[in-house]
């Protein structure tokens, strides 16, 4: 019977949807702006596709940390080892993988983010095999799978095992519109192909300024009047907004029409807000680093709900010609299954002026 340490970080992602680009050290500020805890709905999806394999038996710790989750999406074989004292932390994810350990499992699985994939490999090291359901805010390392169904996949099996970076990431800085990140260590990982995620990358090449500057050129004589675009993060939108004379905020997303800022750095509940004042709006995109994804990493702001009220039709994806040679696929990461497949094998990319290119957008288990 495959034993599979089993831990969900209750607080990840809670700091997507307000703006606050990342949960650590401001869970209490999350709640304030009115954010929704994610994880027991991302672990969810991925317990209930495993609901009926008999041959697992789950270690995890109480309530809210895995035993709640495992309880209610019928998962019939689970041992609780960890006691949560009372509200979760780093410490008791470091406690609970410890404990976990010892009663020896063959894979840890634990849903949040980037904080969560780091205090579960300061315990685990090399050890045994780690894979994150994703629910956090950016989730640069490369332990996560691409979405919830997809870790559902690779626990069933059968799998290899290949090495993946976990990264630490800088959320102060972060917050403050600066990438800072750094490698925290090497971890093992269950791999089938396009079903984990790549560790993100920023791109330097001497070209990609002026494919940039190509695709803002080209936005600009299209972006209509009197019509709102929301502009996700990313330094390709970025160099839009400069197109347009704005000061746009760099790993944030904001609401823009003739050329004027009318939301900043707005949180998920401000963009329906300000699309539902205009009779037209469109989102701009562009995926950030090497993972591909389109939505779901570091631009939760633009959920499910914002995506349904402007309509999908009205999503427009940039990216350089160098991006997508290095990103075989697209990946969508909505919140909302239904909705990801609704966009179809593929995606129409501005990269360049008046040049476009279809990607392929990879749906999960494909």
């Amino acid at each position: 019977m495959l034993r599979i340490g089993f831990l969900i970080n209750p607080v990840a992602g809670m700091g997507g949807s307000v703006g606050l680009k990342g949960t650590d050290g401001n869970v209490d500020e999350a709640r304030r702006r009115g954010a929704k805890p994610r994880a027991q709905e991302r672990a969810a999806i991925t317990l209930r596709l495993l609901s009926l394999r008999t041959n697992m038996l789950f270690i995890t710790s109480s309530g809210e940390m895995g035993a709640s989750a495992l309880q209610e999406s019928g998962i019939p074989n689970f041992k609780v080892v960890y006691t949560l004292p009372g509200t979760s932390s780093a410490e008791d994810t470091k406690k609970a993988v410890s404990a976990f350990l010892k009663e020896g499992i063959d894979l840890l699985l634990f849903c949040g983010g980037d904080g969560t994939a780091r205090d579960v490999f300061e315990v685990v090291q090399q050890k045994v095999a780690v894979l994150g359901i994703p629910a956090g805010v950016k989730m640069y390392s490369a332990v996560f799978a691409l979405d919830p169904a997809a870790a559902a996949a690779l626990v069933s099996g059968p799998f290899n095992l290949k090495d993946a970076e976990v990264m630490d990431v800088n959320e102060d800085a972060y917050r403050n519109g600066v990438l800072d990140t750094r490698l925290f260590g090497i971890a093992r990982v269950p791999a089938r192909a396009h079903m984990t995620q790549a560790s993100k990358q920023v791109f330097e090449e001497a070209n990609e300024d002026r494919a940039k500057e190509e695709i803002a050129r080209f936005m600009q004589e299209v972006m209509l009047p009197g019509v709102l675009y929301i502009i996700g993060a990313g330094t390709t939108t970025e160099a839009i907004a400069k197109r347009l004379g704005i000061k746009k905020t760099l790993l944030g997303v904001d609401a823009v029409m003739d050329s004027q800022i009318v939301a900043e750095d707005a949180d998920e509940q401000t963009l329906l807000d300000v699309a539902g004042h205009y009779p037209e709006t469109r989102i701009i995109l562009s995926p950030i680093g090497a993972q591909g994804f389109i939505l779901g990493r570091g631009n939760q702001q633009i959920s499910a709900a914002v995506v349904r009220k402007v309509g999908i039709n009205n999503l427009i994806v940039v990216a350089t010609p160098h991006k997508l040679r290095e990103t075989p696929f697209l990946y969508i990461d909505s919140g909302d299954p239904t909705l990801d497949h609704e966009f179809g094998r593929s995606i129409q990319v501005i990269s360049g002026y008046r040049i476009a290119q279809r990607k392929k957008i990879s749906q999960s288990g494909s």
